[in-house]
């Protein structure tokens, strides 16, 4: 597989498709090659911890030989996000606002989106900041409507800020005019939005880095997975995330038996078909349905074995 030379690997899809077990497996792979190696959780049903018998949580914690795990969690981001705003507008709000400022932001945390920009700022202090510290970053993506949104939120934030920056800097420079002789004023707001979109910049960057960064999507040989995987890789493609390898998992083994078993492979054929036919540009990557559950770091061993 050749997205696992990338030291930044994103893996998303449908929910129960087996996406944490792929990345837990792309990450023990990547551990055994000697590789520092760092496993993000992002999906609020966190089964990686499960996957390793372990309790991770929101600290990075080392769970093998070069293989570490974080979980992210979405609420306390998002409180951490909030109390974060709360303190860039600390002496630049009248402190006779400041009760009802901060009840918005309080409201805030429950709106739509606050979750993803919360997560999303954390995962762009992870990127930024840990790779110095790991060889890959393996990110355990939520279900794929949630990821998309993830992904593709750089380039609406970089439009937004942009225009806040435009307007702050007009709004600065009259100010400048006729309280201050054409001196400039200061403006710490601009400079929070000013330092946030160097960010956003820099993470969308490496997000765009064919180099740096690999997508890969996980489905099964189902009819709803396919078309879901169709649909997102094709609206990630207008943002220029190219999606270039695609895990299917739980596929029937060649010598599954019995009557009923062998109906199913016939009917599943038809979908592995439509598979190979569908995404012609992608590497596909078949792994067969395990006859236990994936519980322990000898099944990701069996797992990562078909990563060719």
């Amino acid at each position: 597989m050749e997205v696992l030379t990338k030291s930044i690997i994103f893996v998303g899809g449908k929910g129960g498709v087996g996406k944490s077990t792929s990345a837990a497996a792309i990450a023990w792979k990547s551990a055994g090659q000697g590789h520092r190696t760092l496993l993000i959780s992002t999906d609020p049903a966190h089964n990686v911890g499960d996957i390793f018998d372990q309790k991770i949580g929101g600290k990075i914690k080392e769970i093998s030989k070069n293989l570490f795990a974080l979980e992210i969690d979405p609420e306390i981001e998002t409180a951490n996000y909030i109390k974060g705003v709360k303190e860039n507008i600390k002496g630049v709000v009248h402190s006779g606002m400041m009760e009802e400022v901060h009840r918005q932001l309080d409201t805030a945390k429950a709106s739509p989106g606050a979750d993803e920009a919360a997560l999303f700022d954390k995962l762009i202090s992870i990127i930024l900041e840990e790779r110095a510290n790991f060889d890959k970053l393996v990110f355990d993506t939520a279900p794929t409507g949630h990821t998309i949104r993830l992904l593709t939120l750089p380039e609406l934030m970089g439009v937004w800020i942009e225009g806040l920056l435009e307007k702050r800097k007009k709004t600065n420079e009259n100010y400048a005019a006729l309280l201050n002789d054409g001196e400039p004023v200061e403006d710490p707001i601009y400079d929070v939005l000013r330092t946030r979109q160097e960010r956003f910049s820099k993470a969308r960057d490496l997000l765009l880095s064919e180099k740096e960064t690999g997508f890969i999507f996980v489905l099964n040989p189902e009819r709803l997975p396919i078309l879901e995987t169709k649909k997102a890789l094709e609206l990630l493609h207008k943002y220029d995330l190219h999606v270039k390898t695609l895990i299917i998992n739980k596929v029937l083994p060649d010598d599954a038996d019995g009557a009923f078993m062998l109906e199913r492979k016939k009917h599943e054929l038809q979908y592995t078909e439509l598979i190979k036919e569908t995404f012609k540009k992608q590497q596909l990557i078949f792994v067969p349905l395990f006859s236990q559950d994936i519980v322990s770091k000898h099944h990701l061993e069996w797992f990562s074995n078909h990563f060719k």
